[in-house]
């Protein structure tokens, strides 16, 4: 009852995130992954450019925070990495060239259920880069901001269709469809909540 108690407490204290998804589908900024390639890219969309426009340092534009990065050039970028990580099974791959997963098996976290195809995955940032940008990374240098948005420790491979239900919202206002994990996903987000971490060089 206690540990109940705690849980309901740390979710009533978080603030809602606002953040848009990044699924295999296009998102309101025209974002989306690459079905075919596992790549998430977004296309220059008229309600994008007018929003690049009129942006300013204070304004969180995603493209600030580079992500699906790959930073040891072994042609698997975090994406796959995450994919291969979270997978239950050893993950196959595209044109067997070791870089863009195909199939594998993701138990997800947020549902219990069990998917195969890695087209139906999405990776999701526990914390949004939006959060991340309102509570002290708006100042960030752009390496810093691309160290915090490739973070392991930040994602998890989730269903692309329940990433897009969640979008940016935090515990106070979106909960696991799964609900033995609504304490564990509060626990995670307190724990992250403050992103201003110092491994994150400048």
């Amino acid at each position: 009852m206690k540990f109940q108690t705690i849980c309901t407490i740390i979710t009533v204290l978080l603030l809602p995130h606002h953040a848009l998804s990044h699924g295999g589908r296009t998102n309101s900024e025209g974002c989306h992954n690459n079905r075919k390639t596992g790549d998430y890219h977004c296309h220059n969309t008229g309600k994008s450019s007018t929003r690049t426009k009129t942006s300013s340092s204070n304004q969180y534009d995603r493209k600030s925070w580079p992500h699906w990065v790959d930073t040891d050039e072994d042609c698997q970028n975090t994406r796959t990495e995450i994919l291969i990580r979270d997978s239950t099974t050893s993950v196959k791959f595209k044109r067997n060239r070791g870089c863009n997963v195909s199939w594998g098996q993701w138990v997800g976290p947020y549902t219990g259920q069990v998917f195969t195809k890695a087209s139906d995955i999405d990776i999701d940032h526990i914390v949004p880069l939006s959060h991340a940008h309102k509570t002290g990374g708006a100042g960030w240098s752009r390496s810093r901001k691309r160290q915090f948005a490739n973070d392991p420790e930040n994602l998890l491979a989730v269903d692309d269709s329940t990433n897009q239900a969640k979008g940016g919202k935090g515990p106070a206002r979106w909960k696991p469809p799964l609900k033995s994990y609504w304490c564990g996903y509060a626990t995670e987000v307190s724990a992250k909540f403050n992103p201003s971490k110092s491994r994150y060089h400048t």
